[in-house]
């Protein structure tokens, strides 16, 4: 499995593309901003782009999304249903956020989806965790071994909860409960900053 890593957008977001060699199937996690540079990497191995994946709502974290799906419109974009009110309301949230920041086309989503429903990246299901506190409906990919925890999890922290939909015992809950489902040597892919690691979170982590 391949995993490439954009720090993009301007809360210089992470975003990841994941390609399976095997079944030559592509996935993003996240979309800030539209990455030309993805185009290339997929045609080097190959691969189609089979799913952006959107761990939460946030602006900054699905400001690419129709730039990607002009780009690549069979492409399966695919978000929390919980979240749904909040990316249909990006431009109402960028204006409290930012202010003055102009018009906003909502992103395109193709399904939205909840902790029960199944997505196969290859061979593998991908496990999908409702994990809200940031949002309501924030969710974390398992795949691969890997987790991505979008902005719940960062290094020896959780994301912030004073944003609307926001919840401390919310967040610290999923934590919790994401956290005690792996085990210590799993890697975590954060949506800001550096990984981490489900055993330092377990020991580190004020909200555990």
């Amino acid at each position: 499995m391949i995993l490439k890593t954009f720090v993009t957008g301007m809360l210089e977001n992470n975003n990841y593309l994941l390609i399976d060699e095997e079944s030559k199937q592509a996935v993003l996690i996240d979309c800030s901003q539209y990455i030309p540079e993805i185009k290339n990497i997929l045609q080097s191995y190959g691969a189609n782009l089979n799913y952006i994946l959107i761990t939460h709502g946030h602006f900054d974290h699905i400001m690419g999304i129709n730039d990607f799906h002009k780009e690549y419109p069979q492409t399966e974009i695919i978000a929390p249903i919980n979240d749904k009110e909040l990316i249909e309301e990006i431009e109402t949230f960028l204006d409290r956020f930012i202010g003055g920041f102009g018009r906003v086309e909502v992103p395109h989503i193709d399904k939205y989806i909840s902790e029960n429903d199944e997505l196969m990246f290859g061979k593998e299901k991908i496990k999908i965790i409702s994990s809200p506190g940031h949002t309501k409906g924030g969710v974390c990919y398992f795949i691969d071994d890997k987790l991505f925890s979008g902005d719940t999890i960062f290094l020896g922290s959780v994301g912030r909860t004073d944003l609307p939909g926001g919840s401390y015992e919310q967040i610290k809950n999923s934590v919790n409960r994401v956290l005690k489902m792996f085990n210590d040597d799993v890697i975590i892919y954060t949506g800001h900053g550096e990984k981490t690691s489900v055993g330092y979170e377990k020991l580190n982590n004020p909200v555990m």
